[in-house]
């Protein structure tokens, strides 16, 4: 049986999994899951009663969570590029960075999103609030640690910056990155010019019009 994977290509925790798979070309079916693909919710519920994607069936192996997803491509499928280094202390800078950018700035997106979906204006204004409040935390400690670096973790991409790239990119539409966080911006593109990455956010741009906070036009 082939690799399959279960999300939504606008996911960014989606996108995060798919960057690994195109980084070492791994093949596999993609089951996209919404209103439009009815026929592989059930499967997908089956598999994971808590409803979360993205989701990644290999034979008769289940396996959740986009961080772990990624490590286990690397056990059961390795490439040629390692996203998980094999030293132990450049592991665990890489693990801290992957949870960085999922918890301090995809996490305040997914506020701003919520607070918008209410419908709300008031609910809406406060959760931008409060999600600009906590990304402009997470940009300055970006800027500074990104000096000296080309990719998060250090010259190699790695999981961090599978991580990194979904983030980053609705993160600047949600709060946009001023001027004084060049490192930050250069980076941000760097990641859009991957081709891993940008493979994922071409096949999502169909989406962009449901975006709850509103789509910039540009990337």
């Amino acid at each position: 049986m082939s690799i399959a994977l279960y999300g939504h290509p606008f996911s960014s925790y989606t996108q995060k999994v798919l960057i690994a798979l195109y980084e070492n070309a791994i093949a596999f079916e993609f089951r996209s899951l919404g209103p439009e693909t009815p026929q592989h919710a059930a499967a997908w519920q089956q598999r994971w009663p808590l409803r979360k994607f993205p989701l990644l069936v290999d034979g008769d192996r289940t396996v959740v969570e986009s961080s772990i997803i990624i490590e286990y491509l690397q056990h059961a499928h390795p490439g040629p590029v390692r996203l998980l280094p094999a030293e132990p202390m450049a592991a665990l800078e890489v693990r801290f960075l992957d949870r960085f950018f999922d918890l301090h700035v995809m996490s305040p997106v997914q506020h701003a999103v919520a607070g918008a979906l209410t419908g709300l204006a008031d609910r809406k204004q406060e959760a931008l609030a409060e999600a600009a409040s906590r990304l402009e935390l997470a940009y300055a400690w970006l800027e500074g640690h990104l000096a000296g670096r080309t990719w998060a973790a250090a010259a190699d991409f790695t999981l961090a910056d599978c991580a990194a790239a979904p983030a980053l990119f609705y993160a600047d539409w949600t709060h946009p990155m001023a001027a004084r966080y060049p490192l930050l911006r250069a980076y941000r593109a760097r990641l859009l010019a991957r081709p891993s990455f940008a493979r994922a956010v071409d096949e999502a741009r169909w989406f962009r019009p449901h975006f709850p906070l509103g789509a910039p036009d540009r990337d």
